[in-house]
């Protein structure tokens, strides 16, 4: 017999008008090859199987209840996907954060950065915020840090919403001539919540820190920081509205049932076409940057932000807890800088370790997407793109957990998991300031 908190979490999940899947369980499979388990399950399917991670030890794909039975050495690891999914809504208390902001972004007002502003941030990160809510309070932090803050447009996505930026800069140009640039992204995948969260933490922690803690008035006058908590809001918006589960952006396909771009196959550098059909969850489109998104963070990057040094690009993902350095599209492909990047990739996973306890995993991208096994899997990654074209050093941070809980986190690790990628970011800022580097 279920709770009555469950119960309650699943009239919650209800209200938002969401997809029934009552009848899905996640599943391991103990192997590294993505696309032989794939191949078993869609013998059974009539659409294309849904991977939720792949490792070099480990498949973690959703199957329908019914054929988990069936399908030798499968391990269930999420059994009641429906209850999962539910418990990642706000309950009874989501309006406590809107009604503390006086109900809306029209009478926002400045919130004093030693009392209030921690106040409303525990209610904020007590839960997964939707797309309203993360902007209202991106215009907050704008209005309470004036001197530090700015919100810029990058792009509209294909249902017409904004991709938005936060600018951190301390505007030091005594210490910072160059415009040395850290970017975070978040939610490039729309199930990925755990990335918005964290790069809404981030934001908090750099600004409530600023010239009251020595670090990170150290790094906010010597670094700018671009970070798009929302990647791919369409997409985000749907997993709220919708299915909690989707993935891809929310973009008309050749295919008039089929929605969706893979953002992270949408990159120009060694892109190449899928064989997928469009319905399939790594979808990357005809042709590069056919993902709105893609194209519209080439533009901001290449055209509005073109005379910033990026010296560290990190994009916030889930799950596996890993640290991926380049590149995705390829084993055979060498990084520049490949001893600095191994050190980087270390320091912040024992950053991690340290703060939290918890093992991050450091290996190439490529072997994470399996490009050792199928070339092309990789291809036109966030990652790649910025690293080759923008960024001195590149990394993908895939955060908690290893799979118990997969995309579908319980609120409570909001705070635990950014302030263990918090340790890892301070790290980055303090590698990139090494003047020996």
């Amino acid at each position: 017999m279920r709770s009555t908190s469950t119960l309650l979490l699943g009239l919650s999940a209800a209200a938002y008008g969401l997809s029934d899947h009552a009848d899905q369980k996640v599943c391991r499979f103990r192997t590294g090859n993505a696309n032989e388990v794939r191949q078993k399950v869609e013998e059974y399917l009539d659409f294309p199987a849904d991977i939720w991670t792949r490792s070099t030890k480990f498949v973690d794909i959703r199957v329908p209840a019914t054929l988990a039975n069936q399908l030798e050495g499968c391990e269930v690891v999420i059994d009641d996907l429906q209850d999962a999914i539910a418990e990642t809504y706000p309950g009874p208390d989501a309006e406590l954060f809107m009604s503390s902001l006086d109900n809306g972004p029209q009478s926002l007002r400045p919130l004093d950065p030693f009392s209030e502003l921690k106040a409303s941030n525990d209610i904020f990160f007590s839960q997964f915020r939707d797309l309203d809510t993360i902007y209202t309070w991106l215009d907050l932090m704008q209005l309470t840090f004036p001197d530090l803050v700015k919100i810029e447009l990058v792009g509209q996505t294909f249902e017409g919403r904004e991709m938005k930026a936060l600018h951190i800069s301390a505007n030091n140009k005594e210490l910072n001539p160059e415009k040395k640039t850290i970017i975070i992204t978040g939610g490039v995948h729309a199930r990925e919540w755990i990335g918005v969260s964290t790069a809404c933490y981030f934001i908090s922690r750099l600004l409530a820190g600023y010239g009251v803690n020595k670090r990170e008035t150290r790094y906010l006058d010597r670094l700018d920081f671009l970070i798009v908590p929302v990647f791919n809001p369409d997409g985000y918006v749907y997993t709220w509205s919708h299915d909690r589960l989707w993935r891809k952006n929310r973009q008309q396909t050749y295919y008039p049932r089929c929605f969706g771009i893979d953002i992270d196959h949408s990159f120009d550098f060694h892109w190449t076409g899928t064989q997928d059909f469009p319905c399939s969850e790594d979808y990357s489109g005809e042709a590069p940057f056919e993902a709105l998104e893609a194209e519209s963070w080439n533009n901001y990057i290449s055209e509005a932000k073109k005379e910033y040094t990026i010296h560290g690009y990190l994009d916030l993902h889930s799950y596996s807890q890993e640290v991926l350095y380049p590149y995705a599209y390829s084993c055979d492909a060498l990084p520049r800088d490949l001893e600095n990047l191994l050190e980087l990739s270390y320091g912040l996973a024992k950053a991690i370790r340290r703060k939290s306890g918890k093992n991050y995993h450091v290996l190439s991208s490529c072997e994470d997407r399996g490009s050792d096994l199928t070339p092309g899997l990789g291809s036109g990654s966030a990652l790649d793109y910025m690293y080759h074209h923008r960024a001195y050093w590149g990394i993908q941070l895939k955060l908690r957990d290893t799979g118990n809980h997969g995309f579908l986190l319980p609120p409570k690790y909001i705070v635990p998991v950014g302030k263990e990628a918090y340790g890892a970011l301070k790290y980055f800022c303090d590698f990139i300031l090494n003047p020996d580097l």
